[in-house]
Order: C-alpha cells, then sequence, then structure tokens
C-alpha cells in the first residue's frame, strides 16, 4: 500500500517533514550565530562549509558505502565529536569547524537533504529529494 491509499498518513509525513527541516535551519542559524560570537573567521567560514560533501565521493565505490559514508559526514553526532575534541583540548578551531559542519547539515536539512538509505541518493530520511 501507497500514502495515497492512507492520506492522513501522508500529511502526517508532510508534517513531520516541515518539522525536522525546520529543526535544521534552526541549527543552521544557531551554529552561524555562535560561530559569529565566537569571532570567527569569515574566510574559514566559507572555506569549510562546502567540506562535509566531500564525503559524497564514497558514491564513487557503489551505493552502500556512499549511502554510510555519506551520513558519517551529515550526522550531527559526527560534528558534535569534534566540538567535544575542541573543548577538551582547548582547540578554538576544532570547535569553530565544528560549528560550521553543523551549520552545513543544517542547511542540507533545511531545503531537505536527509540522511541517506542504501539505495539511491534522492532516497533519504526526509523523503526524496
Amino acid at each position: 500500500m501507497t500514502d495515497a491509499h492512507f492520506p492522513a498518513q501522508a500529511r502526517s509525513r508532510q508534517n513531520l517533514a516541515v518539522v525536522l527541516r525546520s529543526e535544521g535551519a534552526a541549527i543552521a542559524v544557531l551554529c552561524t550565530l555562535y560561530f559569529s560570537h565566537l569571532s570567527g573567521d569569515w574566510w574559514l567560514y566559507f572555506l569549510a562549509f562546502l567540506l562535509p560533501d566531500l564525503f559524497m565521493l564514497g558514491y564513487l565505490t557503489g551505493n552502500r558505502i556512499g549511502a554510510l559514508c555519506y551520513n558519517i559526514g551529515h550526522s550531527y553526532l559526527t560534528p558534535l565529536l569534534l566540538a567535544a575534541a575542541g573543548v577538551w583540548f582547548e582547540l578554538s578551531l576544532a570547535a569553530e569547524l565544528a560549528l560550521i559542519w553543523g551549520a552545513h547539515i543544517g542547511l542540507d536539512r533545511a531545503i531537505g537533504y536527509g540522511l541517506k538509505y542504501n539505495g539511491h541518493f534522492k532516497d533519504t530520511h526526509l523523503g526524496r529529494v
């Protein structure tokens, strides 16, 4: 059965996607504001903002490895670990890079790019891109 057979579920899924995208936008804004609060260098922000997309290179080896690599690079857990290391070892650069990374993921989520399934690149936890 598809969502067409269950319109209430389809609406609920759409509402959930709006909430998840809104969370992503909020995280992107908050990470950027905190980066600014730390007086981070904006050249670093713009230089590093697209670096998490390098994790897409995993798709050169196939969908399964590609999805795994992409999800590692686009899960909030990874920049949180970097931020924790930055705080623990008092490395401001690590904390700044973690904020940039978090902002990247937040923006991706806000525009609908979610974590990938092993199938097609366009199939995400937020729906089909």
